[in-house]
């Protein structure tokens, strides 16, 4: 009997590579072979949970949150394939901006291309990057500053701000910008304007109320980049993530857009993986109707249903969901119903070893 342990974080209590390592230990206790391959989605934990999968190690990085202020974030590094792997809201999410008020025309990825230029700079040939959780809706303005790209007014070289960038009639590319393959993570399909655009959607929970006043600015973008470099993917699927950054990252160094969990698995061969196992077991802290738009477990389990696997769902609490439990042949919840929430998160990768080995006889008839 051969497991396969494709499980994402517990949110809050263990890492994806923590949860896999829970499977695989009771796996062990039972005399059964499992391989762990921690997996997510594209968004937080994603960069981790590959770095791990793929024996990288983590690089630290001093770099700038949204509002510039300095903070050292980091990314994955894999050697062997000279890969960087990265999230934007390492440098750029909103999450580390909470303690400070909103200011949109201020917030800038100018922090996120600073790990770009930093893997760039180590060698990177290939970028895989998330660009879940921004707190920014500058369009990747900071980027294309980080990054070397030439502004005028004029004639004259200039640094614009979002507030300034009207100004700018010229945008230039840096001639010092290596090649390399650029993955983004992105699960929407927003454009960069209009109703469904960065600006509409996005804006208001980062503070943007002008939506006229940003949008001017994006379209002014667009309209440089595609007079100036020659691409113009303001209305592809994506191109409004992040603030616009997804339009940013295809318009300044070629980003190439796909679904987070398609990203993670390809990368990790995850097919290969499944296709060699007798049972797969994935979870994440709670499967729920959510965890039915594309998340990690059930782009797992859709992924082992296709190759002909059973598959278990494992996770901290579960929906009595119809629809969830058609998509796993078990699903296992590990808490126990009297335990308080927070010893159980405390105790995470103690109550999946034993919730594994509790469930030892249905999982051999799985797997038979």
């Amino acid at each position: 009997m051969h497991v396969v342990a494709a499980a994402d974080k517990f949110k809050g209590s263990a890492t994806a590579a923590a949860v896999c390592s829970a499977i695989g230990h009771a796996c062990w206790e039972l005399g059964v072979d499992c391989t762990e391959v921690p997996v997510a989605d594209g968004g937080e934990g994603t960069a981790l949970a590959m770095t791990t999968a793929l024996a990288g190690e983590w690089t630290p990085c001093a770099t700038q949150d949204a509002h510039g202020r300095p903070i050292e974030a980091g990314f994955g590094w894999v050697a062997s394939s000279a890969t960087a792997i990265m999230e934007m809201s390492a440098a750029s999410g909103l999450a580390i901006v909470q303690d400070l008020k909103l200011n949109p025309l201020t917030a800038s990825t100018l922090g996120t291309g600073i790990l770009i230029k930093s893997a760039l700079g180590k060698g990177a040939r290939r970028i895989l990057i998330g660009i879940g959780g921004s707190a920014t809706n500058d369009a990747g303005l900071g980027v294309a500053l980080s990054l070397g790209y030439k502004f005028k007014k004029t004639g004259q070289a200039f640094i614009p701000t979002l507030e300034t960038v009207l100004e700018a009639d010229q945008i230039e590319k840096p001639a010092t910008l290596p090649l390399f393959e650029l993955i983004v993570a992105c699960d929407v399909d927003n454009p960069l304007l209009g109703p469904r655009g960065a600006t509409r959607v996005y804006g208001p929970q980062k503070g943007v109320t002008d939506f006229t006043w940003f949008e001017q600015r994006h379209e002014h973008l667009a309209d440089l980049a595609r007079r100036d470099l020659g691409i113009d993917p303001r209305d592809m699927p994506g191109a409004g993530a992040a603030g616009g950054l997804g339009f940013g990252l295809m318009a300044f160094l070629g980003g190439r857009l796909v679904s987070g969990f398609d990203m993670v698995a390809s990368q990790v061969g995850l097919e290969a993986r499944v296709a060699a196992a007798d049972l797969v077991i994935t979870g994440e802290g709670r499967l729920d109707e959510q965890s039915l738009q594309g998340k990690g477990p059930v782009g797992v389990a859709r992924l082992a249903r296709r190759l002909g696997k059973k598959v278990v769902g494992v996770a901290g609490s579960v929906d009595d969901s119809a629809a969830l439990r058609a998509q796993f042949d078990l699903l296992i919840p590990i808490k126990p119903t009297a335990m308080p929430l927070d010893e159980a998160m405390r105790r995470t990768g103690e109550l999946i070893e034993a919730a594994v080995r509790a469930h030892a006889a249905p999982l051999r008839a799985l797997s038979s």
